[in-house]
């Protein structure tokens, strides 16, 4: 990794005998107590994302984006969970220019997508603090184990920023694991005539010097890996639903046309979801439209899920869906993928039964009888067992998981199965889930029923399931 040039001299000699030792930022003296955060949390397909012994509240990011240039300073509010004398961030590329703890120069290395930060004196346990990272440099793309890329994706007009699922460390330090989410606040500057779209709301649009900074506020919690920055030459729509829930929407100026009726029905979508499954978590909701070739896939971003082209109105209900499901339930470890995907692909299901398309029923039939031919692999593993991390975005992750979520409605009825829909989303409202918690909460609902076989056979089976 590259160094800031306030690297002292003596690093070089200094990293062989003292590969801990932090050779970079100002500030010295002090003893630090404690022991350092665990550099990752020990996800069982990312082991080395997030980090331990802290817990983040808020971001605050401060970003001027240049063509192949990003300049940031990033402000990160945190809680400390156990004595440290020292703690990581996730940052891959990019150049660190200078970090400081509550105000005081501090010490940091480098290693991979670790950037170890050393305070002064040490931090206590449940003492909160703040730390501010100065980067700079040209952000790259991450390639996912799947193949495909996320990070700081370059477009014709601008750049694409997604994070699923550790691309946003590409573009910002942070701890990026879904199980630590954080309020935010980003400002960007683009040069002027272009326009910079993040989470949240718009809260202030400022030009000067032939720049506009934007500046974006999430109050709401929310992970890492749902956050976005799309710089480009956007046409903007503004609306709101008939309970006033603000909806912005850009879109690439070459598919504002086509786009146009499709989008109209997001607030129709928003209020069909808000009645099956619970009331809108966030405080605004929209869309980013990006041409087809800037991303390889949809991404369910936080109040404003990213598109690559128009999409149809199953992807639409899907990602919006993801709202509920994934951005406000968020997994507690990547292995829980099928908690996002199951419910937003069942939600396509429901939207269809009850739009004049097929039951959810017939749905599940016809892909149990010829799923294959569509799905290769989809009785390849159970979707709470994905074999690898490049099977996370796979068909049993999604089709099965849904198929799950039916053998579910099938045994509980349908006014139980809707309150099932409606209660998960509220108990774990702006938290985190797992499978474990998911079961046993069906259980809890329905304890008359026993769940033992679609546990056994449709979550965690291999094969293909006996059809009973």
């Amino acid at each position: 990794m590259s160094r800031s040039a306030r690297v002292a001299p003596t690093c070089t000699s200094l990293l062989l005998a003292l590969a801990l030792t932090a050779c970079g930022g100002g500030g010295g003296g002090g003893s630090a107590h404690g022991s350092p955060g665990a550099p990752g949390v020990g996800d069982p397909y990312f082991p080395k994302a997030g980090n331990g012994g802290y817990d983040v509240t808020h971001y605050d990011l401060d970003l001027a984006h240049d063509p192949d240039h990003l300049t940031g300073t990033a402000t990160i509010s945190a809680r400390a969970t156990q004595d440290l004398s020292a703690f990581d961030l996730d940052l891959k590329g990019l150049d660190v220019d200078g970090v400081t703890v509550d105000g005081q120069g501090a010490r940091w290395s480098r290693a991979g997508q670790e950037l170890t930060v050393r305070p002064r004196d040490g931090l206590d346990e449940g003492e909160t603090f703040r730390v501010t990272v100065r980067y700079s440099g040209t952000p790259g793309t991450i390639t996912d184990p799947d193949g495909s890329e996320e990070g700081w994706l370059r477009t014709a007009d601008g750049a694409l920023a997604l994070g699923e699922p550790t691309g946003s460390m590409a573009w910002f330090p942070g701890n990026h694991h879904p199980s630590d989410k954080a309020s935010y606040e980003v400002t960007v500057s683009v040069p002027e005539g272009l326009r910079a779209v993040s989470n949240g709301e718009l809260v202030s649009e400022r030009s000067a010097g032939g720049r506009t900074a934007f500046t974006w506020r999430t109050a709401e919690p929310m992970a890492t890996h749902v956050v976005t920055v799309a710089v480009g030459d956007y046409d903007i729509r503004r609306s709101s639903t008939a309970d006033g829930l603000p909806v912005y929407v850009a879109v690439d100026p070459s598919l504002a046309g086509t786009s146009r009726k499709v989008l109209s029905g997001i607030p129709g979508i928003i209020e069909w979801a808000a009645d099956t499954f619970g009331p809108y978590p966030f405080s605004s909701t929209g869309a980013i439209v990006d041409r087809a070739g800037d991303a390889g896939y949809a991404l369910e971003t936080q109040n404003r899920p990213v598109f690559p082209g128009v999409p149809d109105t199953g992807l639409l209900v899907h990602e919006l869906a993801h709202q509920w499901y994934g951005n406000s339930v968020t997994p507690k470890t990547w292995r829980d993928m099928w908690l996002n995907e199951g419910f937003a692909t069942y939600a396509e299901w429901l939207w269809q039964e009850e739009h004049g398309g097929d039951s959810a029923q017939e749905t599940f039939d016809a892909l149990y009888d010829h799923g294959e031919r569509t799905y290769e692999d989809l009785w390849s593993f159970p979707p709470a067992k994905p074999t690898s991390a490049a099977h996370l975005s796979n068909s049993p992750v999604y089709q099965r998981g849904a198929m799950v979520l039916h053998k579910v409605r099938q045994a509980v009825g349908d006014d139980t199965f809707r309150a099932l829909l409606r209660g998960w989303a509220a108990a774990h409202r702006h938290g985190n889930a797992d499978t474990a918690d998911f079961t046993a909460y069906v259980e809890k609902l329905a304890p008359g029923k026993d769940f033992d076989g679609i546990w056994a056979d449709w979550l965690y089976g291999n094969g293909k399931p006996a059809h009973v």
